[in-house]
C-alpha cells in the first residue's frame, strides 16, 4: 500500500471521532507487511482524558494486542502533525515509519513548531512522511471546528 492508501484508512478512523464530539483525528498502526495491527481516534472528550489523543490510543491498543511495547519495524500514520506528548510516544514505543496528513501550525512536534522526532539527539530514529492527503485532512478538521462554531 502507498502512503495515500494508509492515509484513507487514517481518514476512516478519524470520522468515529466526531460522533463523540472529540476533534477527528486518526491513527492507524501497520506492521511491516501492512495489515492493520491497532486504529485510534481522539477520545479526550468521550473519556476525560487528556492524553487520549489518536496517536497514544492506537499505540496503547497496539503493545496491548502485540504484547510488546515495543512497536519496531511497525508505522502509524495519523491524519494530523503530531503534538509533542504524541511525538515522544512514538519515539518511546520505537515505532519506525511515522506518515501524517495536515501540518499543524500551532502545536506540531514533528516540523511545524517544532521537530521532536527528527532532532540529531533523539536517541530512536523514525523515519517520516509528511502532508499526505494534508488538503483533505485538513478539511475534515475545519469542517468538525466550523460545526463547533455554529452551536456556539
Amino acid at each position: 500500500m502507498n502512503d495515500e492508501e494508509l492515509m484513507r484508512a487514517a481518514l476512516a478512523v478519524a470520522q468515529q471521532a466526531s460522533a463523540s464530539g472529540d476533534v477527528p483525528v486518526g491513527a492507524v498502526i501497520f506492521n511491516n507487511t501492512g495489515e492493520i495491527v491497532a486504529t485510534g481516534h481522539n477520545e479526550r472528550e468521550l473519556n476525560n482524558d487528556p492524553t487520549a489523543h489518536a496517536e497514544i490510543v492506537a499505540i496503547r491498543k497496539a503493545a496491548l494486542s502485540l504484547g510488546e511495547w515495543r512497536l519496531e519495524n511497525h508505522t502509524i500514520v495519523v491524519t494530523l502533525e503530531p503534538c509533542p506528548m504524541c511525538a515522544g510516544a512514538i519515539a518511546q514505543s520505537r515505532i519506525s515509519t511515522l506518515v501524517f496528513g495536515a501540518w499543524d501550525e500551532k502545536a506540531g512536534a514533528v516540523g511545524s513548531v517544532w521537530d521532536l522526532i527528527r532532532d540529531p539527539r533523539s536517541l530512536n530514529k523514525v523515519e517520516v512522511r509528511g502532508g499526505v492527503l494534508a488538503d483533505e485532512c485538513s478539511a475534515v478538521l475545519k469542517e468538525f471546528i466550523q460545526g463547533v462554531r455554529k452551536k456556539d
